[in-house]
């Protein structure tokens, strides 16, 4: 039986990456985090109660805190981050600060514990000049330049360090004789996702009854990936022989604009009113769709669920959580026009 440890277990992309290695009784599953998204939820306890899954509640941003894991695990998925684009914009200190730290201290225990295969999860958003500046083909595939346009931008502070992610774990792995995997993630989407995300964010809104919905950079284009899809094809990822140092998209290659995006969650929602243009998002590029070529040629990858029927899982997760009167822990919605992305970066 394999002995997994999912540092980050607790955030949306972990927690469907444990339900799906939880389906298989070949895993003996930890997950570790400092749960900054609020307390163990209903749906996460009743998943590691059901499955006998371990759980560690510690700030892995602290050396300290990894004596509280085991010695030894066979695989490791590092997903753990502080992640969102209001989060960058208004404290890019803190994103630099908590996602360095962990980077350094789980590269370093990894060193003295060595399990047998690590997996560091990554972003799109390290191409955040690569198509705006340079024109590179889209859809984008793994062997482009990573590139960000302005590093005194707060937007990119989360790409910077996934780019030094990226680095370390690979540099660590071949050091060590470590398989070591990366995946960029492309725009991974769900229920209980939070609300840190362009999904949640325009379901708030109409749920709390905007009119007309606003559309933040409505002609801009991203492609969406469902979270099942994400789980599965990050676990191809970790466990296939060949992808040793590699690095593989995990989204989907559907192409559409944002105001599509928008206009598909307010059908799902019942919504009849109109919808207006309105400003991006600081730093936000014109256009992001992956290129998964490579994931569906050495894992078998392959996204199952459309986008409709993403959205209306989503949509009805997220309307329950309203319905109950439910509170927001963290990272919800704020307009781009509100946000003080200028705050300590006057020469920009």
């Amino acid at each position: 039986m394999k002995k997994v440890l999912i540092l980050g277990g607790a955030g949306f992309i972990g927690y469907n990456i444990t339900g799906y290695l939880s389906k298989n009784r070949d895993y003996d599953l930890t997950i570790a985090d400092d749960f900054s998204g609020g307390p163990l939820d209903d749906e996460l306890k009743a998943l590691c109660d059901k499955n006998k899954i371990g759980i560690i509640s510690a700030d892995f941003s602290s050396k300290e805190s990894f004596g509280l894991l085991n010695s030894r695990y066979d695989h490791v998925y590092v997903l753990a981050s502080v992640v969102g684009v209001n989060r960058c914009i208004e404290e890019p200190d803190e994103v630099i600060r908590i996602n360095t730290g962990i980077i350094s201290n789980t590269a370093e225990w990894i060193r003295a514990s060595k399990p047998e295969r690590v997996l560091f999860a990554s972003s799109s958003e390290n191409y955040a000049a690569t198509t705006d500046s340079f024109n590179y083909a889209v859809p984008t595939d793994e062997s482009v330049p990573l590139c960000i346009a302005d590093t005194r931008h707060p937007r990119f502070t989360y790409a910077v360090t996934k780019i030094l992610g990226e680095s370390a774990f690979f540099a660590y792995g071949q050091k060590l004789g470590i398989h070591t995997t990366v995946v960029r993630y492309q725009n991974i989407y769900g229920p209980r996702m939070g609300f840190k995300h362009a999904i949640p964010h325009i379901i708030e809104r109409i749920y709390k009854g905007e009119d007309p919905v606003k559309v933040y950079g409505a002609d801009q284009t991203r492609a969406f990936c469902f979270a099942t899809d994400g789980a599965e094809g990050t676990v191809l990822a970790l466990e296939s022989d060949g992808s040793d140092q590699q690095v593989y998209h995990i989204g989907n290659d559907e192409e559409i604009t944002i105001d599509t995006l928008t206009r598909a969650i307010g059908g799902a929602m019942g919504y009849t009113g109109s919808y207006v243009d309105a400003q991006t998002y600081p730093g936000s590029v014109s256009r992001r769709c992956p290129n998964i070529t490579k994931a569906k040629q050495d894992l078998g990858y392959s996204p199952k669920v459309s986008l409709d029927e993403g959205v209306r899982q989503t949509v009805d997760w997220y309307r329950a959580f309203f319905d109950a009167g439910r509170e927001i822990a963290s990272g919800g919605f704020k307009p781009p026009e509100l946000l003080d992305y200028r705050r300590g970066h006057r020469n920009i």
